[in-house]
């Protein structure tokens, strides 16, 4: 199977149910904020997707993999957004949920993301993180070092 239908399968299965399947179905009832509420909510759900597509892109293009555990790049990627976080696709999914809340005005929603951040916080550190230093070594204890997991580091720091 190809780099990209590979990539658009795992999109479409893991963060479009995150993202959007469930959180859809939490708010199938809901009636989308007027206004200024839904200007910011599109503006979270669209930089949510730029993200998680830039990122993707990186996986396949430099690292040749897929976001999916079972089939991660073959080398660290460090360029584009992963320059200033460790993690930005989780944070590009975190965005997306954070824009349905907004949309539909939802504390079910906000609450579904807390707990899905969460998530993606305990998978990052119990299993990604020392994953990738057993699988790169120093150069991801290195990378670690440089660069902020969830948030980018002033320069200096």
């Amino acid at each position: 199977m190809g780099l990209l239908l590979k990539n658009l399968l795992f999109t479409f299965v893991v963060p479009g149910t995150v993202a959007v399947y469930l959180p859809l179905s939490i708010a199938s009832d809901s009636t989308p904020a007027p206004g200024w509420t839904r200007l910011l909510a599109v503006g979270a759900l669209t930089l949510g997707a730029a993200i998680y597509a830039w990122c993707v892109w990186d996986f396949a293009s430099f690292g040749r993999g897929t976001p999916a555990p079972i089939d991660a790049p073959k080398k660290l990627v460090v360029r584009g957004l992963y320059r200033s976080v460790r993690n930005p696709m989780y944070v590009g999914v975190l965005c997306v949920m954070l824009g349905w809340s907004l949309l539909f005005v939802s504390a079910t929603l906000l609450l579904y993301t807390a707990t899905v951040a969460t998530a993606f916080h305990l998978f990052t550190t119990l299993y990604e993180e020392p994953h990738l230093r057993q699988e790169f070594g120093d150069e991801y204890v290195q990378y670690c070092a440089d660069v902020g997991r969830w948030l980018p580091r002033r320069p200096g720091s």
